[in-house]
């Protein structure tokens, strides 16, 4: 039996209802697929970096500049983020980030010294160097009014969890530069 007979079966209330209901279905659907943030990979850090990120993690703050602290899916002591909308997330002990190598110094902010690039959709990644364990935070466009703002509120975490490489002191940061 073709389709159309099928619904020209069906009493005239369903016809009708039937279009606009499957698409609110396919509607709801949609957003609920679109509603939720991205899943973040965990690094996978040494186990030297891995007790650091652990500390690091205990410290963050639970907001940032207003938003407040909404971790990553699947939960880990290695990513963080904030519900900046877009969010900020942060990595701590992944692998050595490229860019850290290039001419590309980012802001030196209450003694820790980031390196940065740019993202490719108008936001930007920062990492810090010379640390014993690397923390990386992606800083989507539009997220905050100034793309490194959101650093000064992981600076004194950072500080007093990750030390620095044994005489590698960041010369931005200590004295001849800052």
């Amino acid at each position: 039996m073709p389709l159309r007979d099928v619904l020209n079966r069906l009493p005239a209330p369903v016809r009708w209802l039937a279009p606009p209901a499957a698409l609110l279905g396919l509607t709801a659907g949609l957003v609920a697929s679109w509603s939720g943030d991205p899943d973040v990979t965990p690094p996978t850090p040494s186990a030297e970096a891995a007790q650091y990120c652990r500390a690091l993690d205990a410290k963050l703050p639970a907001e940032v500049l207003g938003h407040p602290r909404k971790d990553p899916s699947p939960a880990s002591p290695y990513t963080a983020a904030w519900a900046s909308s877009p969010r900020t997330v942060l990595t701590c002990g992944g692998a050595w980030p490229e860019y850290l190598g290039s001419d590309r110094k980012g802001p030196c902010i209450d003694e820790v010294g980031w390196g940065l690039t740019e993202d490719g959709h108008g936001g930007y990644w920062f990492a810090t160097g010379l640390r014993k364990a690397y923390v990386e935070v992606h800083v989507p466009a539009g997220a905050y009014a100034n793309y490194a703002d959101p650093l000064s509120s992981y600076s004194e975490a950072i500080r007093s969890t990750i030390p620095i490489i044994d005489g590698k002191a960041d010369s931005d940061c200590f004295g001849n530069g800052a």
